[in-house]
């Protein structure tokens, strides 16, 4: 009897925990959100569509050296399948991105602030969901266990009843259950994965995610104090324009981080 009580003491105690975790780990994530613009990398994206026996239909496979260049990002293409580009398509990429730059200087002061409004713009949208996670699940924490190198809280989520989103974009959250790896260190998320329990639209009723789709993020510490991203991948089942149904698969990974003070590099095109 003792053990029954003590256990429904602790339950609520460590359910607040586990939101605790999560809320640290969000607001954290919130404030290192300009990291990226003190560092070059090199972002591989591989896009895959399946036929309904499974097998691959089309596959793009690009990497992109990005850097930040006039208060932006620009991705110059360097290799496509894991092969770098030929001398000639390296040479043309040169030149476009030169071209670009140039462009960019040209700008008056409200054309360069417009350029980079919107650009901070798109990424305020693709992070309303995540600002409201803490408030939009009910969290437990499940268990600790290492993950890459780090001990983490595994906690998992699922949609609170009755949780009003404050944003459209949001609203995604109330038709997912999420997973999160949080590190004991120093309160970061190392690993996230989120599942639909249902269908879902996003972006104007263009793109409708099916029930049973897995996403899942990673992010891992870079010079020993910023952590980034390395790993985002989607896959599921959509309906394109609400007409084409496809199932497709999205990974994406970021690499070979490196800081820089200046707004512009050149660096090798070889693949890493």
């Amino acid at each position: 009897m003792r053990a029954l009580l003590l256990l429904a003491l602790a339950c609520p105690l460590l359910a607040q925990d586990a939101r605790e975790i999560v809320r640290r780990a969000v607001e954290l994530d919130k404030n290192n959100g300009d990291n990226w613009r003190n560092f070059t990398y090199v972002q591989r994206q591989v896009d895959k569509q399946f036929e309904s026996s499974g097998k691959v239909k089309s596959q793009a496979d690009r990497t992109w050296d990005v850097t930040f260049q006039e208060g932006s990002p620009y991705r110059r293409l360097i290799a496509r399948n894991g092969v770098p580009l030929t001398p000639q398509e390296q040479q043309a990429e040169d030149e476009k991105m030169q071209w670009n730059i140039a462009e960019r200087r040209k700008e008056s002061k409200e054309q360069r602030e417009r350029r980079t409004a919107e650009w901070r713009k798109r990424l305020d949208r693709q992070r309303e969901p995540l600002n409201e996670v803490p408030d939009a699940f009910d969290f437990q924490l499940v268990r600790e266990e290492p993950i890459k190198g780090a001990e983490a809280w595994v906690i998992d989520g699922r949609p609170k009843p009755g949780y009003k989103p404050k944003s459209t974009a949001a609203s995604v959250l109330q038709k997912m259950k999420t997973r999160f790896w949080i590190s004991k260190r120093d309160y970061h998320w190392i690993k996230l994965d989120a599942d639909t329990l249902d269908t879902f639209t996003y972006g104007a009723f263009l793109l409708r995610i099916g029930k049973g789709a897995h996403i899942t993020m990673e992010q891992a510490r870079v010079n020993g104090d910023v952590w980034l991203p390395t790993h985002i991948a989607l896959a599921g089942s959509a309906r394109i324009l609400l007409v084409k149904g496809v199932r497709a698969q999205l990974d994406i990974t970021y690499s070979d981080y490196k800081k820089f003070v200046v707004d512009s590099r050149v660096v090798s095109t070889g693949e890493k």
